[in-house]
């Protein structure tokens, strides 16, 4: 039975020492994947950027390699295998210069996720450019934004986390395969995320993550978007190699300003240099993008961010929150006696103020403000 394309791209994806630049260079030369296949290696070496040492290889794999077995490996995860022949294959990165030959994907894609934004940014991340990257991911997704990261440690966890929050969409693109989640403790929030939008992979199964992998997937975030937005990184990080990939991809590229004293800062700082836009607020992403939100609209949707926005709290609620208002973060004890409560008082406020995502616990007796209600405004002191 002869090989369809579609079963061509998923045998010519899992071929080392030829990625999707190649594939299509064979591909016009030899005019189809299926051909490609099929051909002697001496017809591949005669292709322009292939030579005899990786025509050999090519032959040596393809006859190991099954699509019919791939796709039932990646069954047996919940997962199903996407092509540039299938419908569902992304609009957005069938323009880029190297579109993924195969995408293996848990959860759902769909035509909203054109209006997408990547935030992006370091793993260790500072605890401003958590709450910036929970507090615009979240504006962001609430605006109909699907965020896309890449599930790492840090900014990213934290951006799919908001957009989750948000009841929006949100979509991982993996450093490796379906089968080698990574980091392995983000396999919970894997989960969510299909609930809630996809995981995409464009390696096959059995790809161990390393520092090769991780610049092929961040060309598919930024492909993936209108733009990537960067919170937190170095001057030599994935965040950065992100927003380059954007840039030659014709996307836009924000970013957020950082503290000047901060390593997280300089990748910002340096992009807005060089003319990426500012971001303070989901007012400055909605300008970016006039194309999809004109100034009427802007204005809709800012107005409907600040209907969301008014507080309604009990005077206890709204004593605690006043009291974490300036604050990061707060001792236990220092808000019973900024809010005027007894300890079991505020015990049961604070599970309240929780159950409403206004404020979360963290270790050692602390309180924190959940970073979007800043955006909101602060109740008025009626004592």
């Amino acid at each position: 039975m002869a090989m369809t394309a579609r079963e061509a791209y998923i045998v010519l994806n899992q071929i080392g020492q030829i990625g999707p630049v190649r594939v299509r260079a064979l591909c016009e030369a030899l005019g189809s994947p299926e051909a490609v296949l099929g051909a002697s290696a001496a017809e591949l070496s005669r292709v322009r950027g292939i030579g005899e040492k990786v025509a050999e290889s090519i032959v040596s794999q393809r006859s190991g390699l099954s699509a019919g077995r791939e796709e039932q490996a990646a069954a047996k995860l919940g997962a199903r295998l996407v092509t540039p022949v299938d419908a569902e294959y992304p609009k957005p990165l069938r323009n880029i210069y190297d579109p993924p030959l195969c995408l293996y994907v848990r959860g759902t894609l769909e035509g909203r996720d054109e209006q997408a934004l990547a935030v992006v940014g370091t793993r260790r991340a500072s605890h401003y450019g958590l709450a910036q990257t929970e507090r615009l991911s979240y504006l962001a997704a609430k605006a109909g934004f699907t965020i896309v990261s890449g599930l790492a440690r840090g900014i990213d966890t934290r951006a799919h986390r908001a957009a989750l929050k948000a009841e929006g969409r949100t979509i991982a693109v993996l450093g490796g395969s379906m089968d080698k989640l990574y980091p392995p403790e983000n396999r919970e929030l894997a989960d969510e995320i299909c609930a809630s939008g996809a995981l995409v992979s464009e390696f096959p199964l059995g790809r161990e993550p390393d520092r090769t992998t991780f610049p092929y997937r961040n060309r598919v975030v930024s492909g993936l978007s209108k733009g990537v937005l960067v919170v937190e990184a170095d001057l030599k990080s994935g965040a950065m190699n992100t927003a380059a990939q954007a840039l030659e991809q014709g996307r836009s590229v924000l970013a957020v300003p950082g503290r000047v004293d901060l390593d997280g800062a300089r990748g910002p700082h340096r992009l807005i240099q060089q003319g990426a836009r500012l971001v303070q607020d989901l007012s400055d992403i909605l300008k970016e993008f006039e194309f999809l939100f004109p100034p009427d609209e802007q204005a809709r949707v800012v107005q409907a961010q600040d209907a969301r926005r008014r507080l309604t709290l009990a005077p206890a609620e709204a004593a605690v929150v006043r009291a974490l208002w300036r604050e990061p973060e707060l001792d236990f004890d220092v808000v019973i006696r900024r809010a005027n409560l007894t300890p079991a008082r505020l015990m049961t406020v604070a599970m309240q103020l929780e159950m409403k995502h206004i404020i979360r616990r963290l270790p050692g007796r602390r309180l924190a403000l959940m970073e979007e209600i800043r955006q909101w405004e602060l109740p008025e002191d009626e004592s």
